[in-house]
Parts: C-alpha cells; sequence; structure tokens
C-alpha cells in the first residue's frame, strides 16, 4: 500500500500538516484540499495546502499547492498528512485503520543483524516532534492504537516523554505500544519519569533474543546491550511499567530458543506479553540472510517447546508473522493476524485456502523469501 507520493511544491516554506478533504466547501481547520480536476477558481485560501494532479505552468498564486501529484487513490476523507518543502506528501494517520505508527526517530543505539528500518544518524527528533504536535490533535477522539518505533524512541531524549504526554492528553482512550531496545531504562531515573506520566495505557514492547549476553549483544551488534536491557526490564517493572517481551525467530535465535522461553519465566514472571516473531526479509536482514535464514518449518519443535512452556505457565504468547499452514495445528490459538494492512500480502496459491480469512498472510517484502512448506487448505 502506498503511504507517500510526491508533486511539485510552490509556496509551501515549512512542513504543512493536515486533514484530506476532496470537498471544496469543506470548512474545517487544517484541512488539505485534493483537487483532481483543475484548482477551483476561488476559496483555497481556507485551506492549509492544495494537492492537484495538474500542471503548474500557467498557475500564478501565492498559496501552498503541490502539482502533479501521480495519485491519490490511496488517501481517504479525513486521513492525516504531511506536505513537505519538496512536495513530499506523507500519510501520516490513515482513518480507516487500526495499524498507524509513529516514527519516533531514525537514530539508534544498537544495529540488529535484521533490522528492518536500517538506523540514520540524523538529528531528526525536533523535526519529527513538531509534526506530532501538530498531528496528534487532529486524530480521532475514538483511535484505538498507536505505535510508536523507531530507531531507538527513548533517544528523542525529553521530548520522548513529551510526545507521550500530549497522546496522553489528546487521546486518553488510546492505546499506545512503543518499540524500544529497552537500554535507555537501565538508567532507573528514566524508568522512574516514564512512571511520573501515569499512563496505564502504555504497553512497552522489549526484544530479548537469548538467555544470555554473547549471543544477544551479536544479535543487536551493540556492547553491554543484553545486560542493558535486563536491567531495563527491571527497573521498568520497579515502577509497574506494562512490558511485552519480542523475540525474532532465526538462525541465531532458534538454538537457545527454548533456554529463552525458561529464563523469561524465571526472570521476567511479571511480563505482560510474549511474542515469537518470524523474520522479515527487509533492512538489513538481506545482506544478513545467510546468518539469519531458517525455513520456519525447520523451527517448529524449538517454537512449540518455548510457546507451550510459558503457555503452561500462565504466561500470555502469542506468534506474530506466521502462516498457518507452516504451523502444526496444535499452535494455531497462538497466531494472530499481526502484520499491519499496509504492509500485508499473500501468495497467488493462497487465494484458493479455505483459511485464508484466519490468516495472517506475509510481508510483502517476504513474497521473496519465505518458507517453502506454504500450501492452500482444501
Amino acid at each position: 500500500m502506498l503511504l507517500r507520493t510526491r508533486g511539485i511544491s510552490i509556496n509551501i516554506e515549512e512542513p504543512v500538516v493536515g486533514r484530506i478533504t476532496r470537498n471544496a466547501g469543506y470548512t474545517g481547520d487544517n484541512s488539505i484540499l485534493i483537487c483532481e480536476n483543475g484548482l477551483p477558481s476561488s476559496r483555497i485560501e481556507k485551506f492549509a495546502c492544495v494537492l492537484t494532479n495538474q500542471e503548474s505552468t500557467d498557475w500564478q498564486g501565492d498559496h501552498p499547492v503541490v502539482f502533479k501529484v501521480p495519485s491519490f487513490e490511496h488517501l481517504n476523507e479525513g486521513d492525516l498528512v504531511v506536505v513537505s518543502q519538496d512536495g513530499n506528501i506523507k500519510t501520516l494517520y490513515r482513518i480507516n485503520s487500526f495499524h498507524n505508527t509513529l516514527l519516533a526517530t531514525e537514530r539508534c543505539n544498537s544495529n540488529c543483524l535484521m533490522c528492518s528500518q536500517p538506523p540514520r544518524d540524523r538529528n531528526d527528533t525536533h523535526r519529527l516532534y513538531g509534526i506530532y504536535e501538530k498531528m496528534i490533535p487532529m486524530i480521532p477522539k475514538d483511535c484505538f492504537e498507536l505505535m510508536i518505533s523507531g530507531g531507538e524512541p527513548t533517544l528523542m531524549g525529553e521530548l520522548f516523554f513529551q510526545l507521550l504526554q500530549l497522546i496522553k492528553d489528546q487521546l486518553p482512550e488510546t492505546e499506545v505500544h512503543v518499540l524500544t531496545n529497552g537500554r535507555s531504562f537501565a538508567w532507573n531515573n528514566l524508568a522512574e519519569k516514564l512512571s511520573d506520566l501515569e499512563y496505564n495505557r502504555l504497553m512497552l514492547g522489549i526484544p530479548v533474543y537469548a538467555d544470555y549476553y554473547q549471543m544477544h549483544d551479536y544479535i543487536v551488534q551493540a556492547k553491554d546491550a543484553f545486560n542493558q536491557t535486563i536491567l531495563g526490564i527491571h527497573n521498568l517493572a520497579r515502577y509497574d511499567q506494562r512490558i511485552e517481551i519480542r523475540v525474532v525467530l532465526h538462525q541465531q535465535s532458534i538454538p537457545r530458543l527454548t533456554r529463552l522461553s525458561r529464563y523469561i519465566y524465571k526472570n521476567m514472571p511479571f511480563v505482560e506479553h510474549i511474542t515469537f516473531m518470524g523474520l522479515e526479509y527487509i533492512g538489513y536482514t538481506p545482506y544478513n540472510i545467510d546468518k539469519l535464514w531458517i525455513d520456519p518449518h525447520d523451527y517448529m519443535d524449538e517454537l512449540g517447546e518455548a510457546v507451550e512452556f510459558l503457555s503452561g505457565q500462565g504466561m500470555n504468547v502469542s506468534i506474530y508473522n506466521s502462516q498457518l499452514c507452516v504451523l502444526p495445528e496444535a499452535l494455531w490459538k497462538y497466531a494472530k493476524k499481526s502484520i499491519s494492512d499496509w504492509k500485508q500480502s499473500y501468495l497467488p496459491e493462497c487465494e484458493r485456502c479455505n483459511k485464508l480469512s484466519d490468516c495472517g498472510g506475509l510481508f510483502t517484502w517476504n513474497l521473496k523469501k519465505h518458507s517453502e512448506h506454504i500450501r492452500p487448505f482444501a
């Protein structure tokens, strides 16, 4: 699914954040008008910006406009977008989706072998926060869930806590899921500061890839990462923060998966959720595929033992990013339709499967690298 498009911008000096409409008579604030059949003759000044597919050769106005936009098919009435000075139009919030994510920063203090969004060393936190500061009050109050991802969101520093406070104030009924490596919370003052927000709708998704430091640190390519992450998790637990453990399944993590499940139960019995996640074939993964790839069919014994052990101890366990035809039927009850709608796809053979509506499918980029055991159920 397209989440970004680009045209030729005129009169845009700073990012414009607004709500999409195709109704030239719309009177709401911060609205961005789509004009697919040429600009209206008047009243465009009431819109924060105008987007059009027409040429700009004979236009002499002084209002912010983006011309020659190739497609608007992915934009629905009420979607929130940011229009940049260079004509980029990025979708920030999709009104008809439960899968909306805020990218906090592209910076990270780890460099995981299988990172799906490789980090970039750029100072982007103030720019992104400025966009979200405008956007979050526009989000419908009945928004069910928002995800905050990165990079490493805690590298926003003080702005991380300001962002959470803003969401809490503006969207008090919204569940917030922050994907973080947890390392920053090894410093107790940060865990305490998070607790001071008194934000019971906040969940922190933290990866733990092995039961001992050498393997975890190798996977995340960062010295002392394991010790910092485990200390961070315990600091957060001290302040009753909600924690999810995430384990990505690949060649490096599988050999000790059952030991890891026992480590989690013994050392982190307080976590709210544990999820075992299939590998994404994007970012760094294609470059490290020889170190990472194992056909999911070949690790079902280890996965089954880990999941059943944790579940048997009364812990809440799920399996993400896996196809029902690859999983043993005994594990189906743990499988979730976890892939966001904009990056979910199916193989051609899946279309004739009678379990299609129950299966979460594949990442679009995993169509190029997937289990050889995917078969339709007759």
